[in-house]
């Protein structure tokens, strides 16, 4: 699943490209896309600003029209130059927004809907979500607050959390934790403030270094098995967890604790 810096990534592009340009073609495959409810046609309209929150991308319109997307498993956007080929078979298409100098197409994207500015407001996902890791208003406090109130959750699983702090997912989950040695099934009310505070702010340094990043990251402990501990040399280990069962990996050195 895209994480929070892989899509404010895609936000940044997508708006460094369609930002001030009309759409002069809009096509989808999904129905609930099919109409606006004030019947104005997408194409026309001009793109005003893409951004992320959280693991969520909005795109907005001019008409107080918002396109809200979000990746799940498989998504992603592209963004092409007309008559360019797409990286991505046609049948895996859902979502074209072109302009006359780019053409922007989401694959894969099975979360996808139009919101005026009331209902952008409402929306319970957006409403819901923790402080966001990314942002430039991020409110330390609250993330601590959030975190502290998932009492009998392991501490992993109240990272992936996005009602609790928004935009950290399965990499950043495991490479946190490893960064403050802190053991990823010990529950959250185990652990000091100063515990809390650093997997808080090296959650922000490593989503916000990736973000800006130009070349792959150089991951500690994610997708490492049985390789050695950068730290230790100790051999890394992981683990279903969660209700999803999604993968953790940690050091069982540099990681010591209960589990």
């Amino acid at each position: 699943m895209p994480e929070g810096d892989t899509i404010l990534r895609t936000a940044r592009t997508l708006d460094a490209a369609l930002s001030g340009k009309m759409v002069r073609r809009f096509e989808t495959v999904l129905p609930k896309l099919a109409r606006v409810d004030d019947e104005t046609p997408i194409a026309g309209r001009t793109i005003e600003r893409v951004s992320a929150v959280g693991k969520h991308l909005l795109i907005g319109f001019s008409g107080a029209l918002h396109l809200r997307t979000h990746m799940r498993m498989n998504g992603s956007w592209h963004i092409y130059r007309p008559g360019e080929r797409w990286q991505r078979r046609r049948e895996d298409m859902r979502i074209v927004i072109a302009t006359d100098d780019y053409v922007a197409v989401a694959f894969n994207v099975p979360v996808a809907e139009f919101l005026d500015d009331r209902a952008l407001e409402r929306q319970q996902d957006l409403r819901q979500l923790g402080p966001d890791v990314l942002s430039s208003s991020f409110d330390a406090g609250e993330a601590i607050r959030r975190l502290r109130s998932r009492t009998g959750i392991e501490i992993a699983n109240a990272l992936l959390d996005q009602r609790a702090i928004a935009g950290i997912g399965n990499i950043w989950k495991s490479e946190t934790l490893f960064a403050c040695r802190i053991n990823p099934f010990v529950n959250v009310e185990s652990l000091s403030d100063d515990q809390i505070r650093c997997l808080i702010d090296k959650a922000r340094k490593l989503l916000g270094r990736s973000a800006t990043a130009t070349t792959p990251n150089d991951l500690s402990v994610y997708s490492r098995t049985g390789k050695p501990c950068r730290r230790c040399r100790t051999p890394i280990v992981s683990r279903k967890q969660g209700f999803e069962a999604r993968l953790t990996y940690w050091c069982p050195e540099c990681q010591r604790g209960v589990g």
